[in-house]
């Protein structure tokens, strides 16, 4: 079995603003604004492993971990053969392809595959 490694963690706030200072502060880390179609976002480094922050209208704060997998379709199926609800579909993005899913019992994780790696699959 391949181990599954953590590439990015994603904030997804409310209120971006507050988030920045508040990890600016606490990280010592320098934010960087991404022009994206959706909602504003902002990614920082975490020492090796990529970071974000995105604002959106989540009820509640929370960190959103990415693993790396080689095929995020097949993956996302195998979750939901698991038991897991698609949060959000396989999807391509500039810089991969991603899936978001919540484990039987409300854990969420994101699936994702860089483009770096051509593998994965061509959703668009």
């Amino acid at each position: 079995m391949t181990t599954r490694r953590l590439v990015h963690l994603e904030l997804h706030t409310g209120d971006l603003g507050r988030a920045r200072a508040f990890y600016e502060g606490l990280l010592a880390r320098r934010f960087e604004a991404i022009g994206t179609s959706g909602s504003p976002y902002l990614t920082m480094d975490l020492g090796g492993v990529g970071g974000g922050v995105v604002e959106c209208g989540t009820s509640r704060p929370l960190w959103l971990p990415y693993v790396d997998v080689e095929d995020v379709e097949a993956a996302t199926a195998l979750a939901r053969e698991l038991g897991a609800v698609v949060l959000l579909e396989p999807r391509e993005g500039p810089a991969g392809w991603r899936s978001v899913v919540a484990d039987p019992a409300g854990g969420e994780i994101g699936l994702w595959r860089s483009k770096e790696h051509r593998v994965g699959f061509a959703h668009t």
